[in-house]
């Protein structure tokens, strides 16, 4: 019986084999080769990811450090600037007030009033150095970078606006001398008619 049923199955077998219109049906037939380079395509491709996400962390990180580094510079040149904004704020007062409380055209009654205006822009230009001072140490109300930055900034257009501030006074006054010294050479000419 078994060779008749092999004599009946192999033809059967060959039969359809050689007409190409069978349909495999069964347990699937997988290919251990090819599984096996699937998975080690997924652990290249997990290992890549991971070296990925260490590189977008890596460039966060770059990106935090130059933005600290972007801010100090800007508050260096912050700093830097109100201090020559106060420099030159002295040295304006102290060249510019000698000259104006010299000249025989400022009465004795406004010696105190020019006096007074110059010292208080000055008054607060010490004021705001020193604010500036506690703005830049680090325990100062906890600020971060960005409002220390905002600050300082602030300060650095207060410090132009009392650079402008007493230049716009200093000329005030040499109008004033140059109006009275005009006036006194016009009422004290000789003539001669």
């Amino acid at each position: 019986m078994k060779t008749v049923i092999k004599t009946i199955v192999v033809p059967v077998l060959m039969f359809m084999a050689t007409t190409g219109q069978t349909q495999a049906q069964g347990i699937p037939v997988y290919d251990n080769t090819n599984f096996i380079s699937l998975v080690k395509q997924i652990f290249e491709s997990a290992k890549q990811t991971s070296e990925m996400i260490k590189t977008v962390k890596f460039l966060k990180q770059a990106k935090e450090t130059i933005e600290k580094v972007n801010n100090a510079v800007k508050q260096y040149e912050a700093v830097k600037e109100i201090t020559e904004n106060n420099k030159a704020l002295v040295n304006m007062v102290r060249r510019d007030l000698k000259g104006i409380l010299n000249s025989p055209y400022i009465r004795p009654d406004e010696v105190e009033a020019v006096s007074d205006a110059f010292n208080t822009i000055i008054d607060g230009s010490l004021s705001n150095l020193e604010f500036m001072e506690q703005v830049l140490s680090n325990d100062f109300l906890k600020l971060n970078d960005a409002e220390r930055l905002a600050i300082l900034e602030a300060q650095r257009d207060d410090s132009k606006k009392m650079v402008a501030d007493i230049t716009l006074k200093n000329k005030r006054y040499l109008m004033v001398i140059s109006f009275r010294e005009m006036q006194d050479k016009i009422n004290n000419r000789e003539t001669n008619y």
